[in-house]
């Protein structure tokens, strides 16, 4: 009996020591790194560049989750790129603002302000992005020589990360994007632009698999979110845009050989005073780029001047893609449950290729008016099937 007890004894210690042990590994501080103590200057004026990036190496030479703290006031940042891989997960936590200098040049050709690239497990956490965009913007419009713009936030083969609570204001080109990337996490962000900025997209998802987008409040001068090739299973939801170009699929079909879109929803979102609605759009020209299973449910339109628009003769200054059609297939495209008004008279349109006629569209329960009135609708080379009330009534 005293062996069995004291067995008992020794085993029950042991399971002490190794639930303490890994309580206390669990309890343990994660590291952090204010980018203060590595030189950075909260007054906005201070070059704090290398001493994010300073802050940014000993984090990611982390073998534990690590955490780069940037505190309140406005930090000076010119192009920075923070390279991976890292050791473990990093969180960057904002609660200042990131400032690009006023002058644009100052950002360069490399087309990025704020770059993470080949980081698994990679958070950033609010603060804002101030990137100071409106001299960029006059250059463009003087048509002078400018440098090709900076996009404000970018990830770059960035697998299992989370962008929460950051706000971005007076991006030089798009605000946030998501390239190469699989199972990202965009929700609660904030973006701001004039309605007259140029290619100020607010997100820009593309050749990524496994993107959520929720709970974003988009104000900017080009598409409030644009989906370009290669990106599959992309969900939002709860999106607020306008003004803005709406949410659109494209351009595709640019490059002859070029991957499509597929799985695609959208649910519960307000457009306001946008140019378009929920857009798809492709060049006139042949491609093996494609289309398909996309989903727009609960949706509201208030003043939007395209509600709901499939434009497959896309042609900038109609240079490239003359007297062609184009190539992309566009099939499996559901509509259902979108209500609201139009800016325009004709708030429904599909105007697809005569050589791949869009197919399989669907819509269910559609109530879209025009100044208190019928609006109308346009179809050409499209097939489809309706279900419910649909208004304007349907030309499929």
């Amino acid at each position: 009996m005293k062996k069995c007890s004291a067995i008992s004894y020794a085993f029950g210690y042991i399971s002490f020591l190794a639930f303490f042990l890994i309580t206390s590994k669990a309890a343990a501080p994660v590291p952090s790194y204010n980018v203060i103590k590595y030189g950075a200057k909260p007054d906005g004026k201070t070059d704090s560049t290398t001493p994010f990036l300073k802050a940014w190496t000993a984090a990611c030479a982390s073998v534990q989750a690590a955490k780069i703290y940037v505190p309140k006031g406005r930090y000076l940042i010119k192009a920075a790129t923070f390279r991976g891989p890292c050791k473990s997960k990093i969180t960057v936590q904002i609660d200042g603002t990131l400032v690009a200098p006023i002058d644009y040049r100052a950002l360069g050709n490399s087309g990025y302000w704020i770059l993470f690239i080949q980081v698994n497990r990679l958070s950033v956490i609010g603060g804002s992005l101030d990137a100071n965009g409106a001299g960029f913007w006059a250059c463009r419009k003087s048509g002078n020589n400018c440098p090709v713009g900076a996009r404000s936030i970018t990830f770059n083969w960035v697998n299992d990360g989370l962008i929460s609570g950051l706000t971005s204001i007076n991006s030089q080109l798009m605000h946030v994007v998501i390239n190469s990337c699989t199972n990202v996490v965009v929700k609660n962000v904030v973006i701001i632009a004039p309605d007259l900025s140029p290619n100020t997209d607010g997100i820009h998802v593309q050749g990524s698999t496994s993107v959520t987008i929720t709970g974003a409040s988009i104000k900017t001068g080009d598409d409030c979110i644009s989906i370009g090739p290669r990106t599959r299973n992309l969900w939002m939801e709860k999106i607020q845009c306008g003004p803005g170009h709406g949410v659109s699929i494209g351009s595709l079909g640019r490059d002859l050989k070029e991957d499509g879109v597929q799985n695609v929803s959208l649910i519960n979102s307000v457009f306001t005073g946008s140019d378009n609605g929920l857009r798809i759009k492709t060049w006139a020209r042949p491609t093996t780029s494609f289309v398909n299973n996309i989903n727009y449910r609960n949706i509201v339109m208030k003043n939007v001047e395209n509600p709901i628009i499939i434009d497959q003769n896309y042609c900038p200054n109609n240079q490239g893609c003359p007297k062609q059609t184009s190539g992309v297939k566009i099939s499996g495209v559901t509509y259902q449950n979108i209500q609201g008004t139009s800016a325009t008279q004709v708030a429904l349109v599909f105007d697809c290729s005569p050589s791949n006629p869009c197919k399989g569209i669907k819509l269910q329960d559609i109530k879209l008016t025009y100044l208190k009135t019928r609006a109308q609708s346009l179809c050409r080379n499209v097939g489809g099937t309706t279900g419910g009330v649909i208004m304007p009534q349907t030309c499929l």
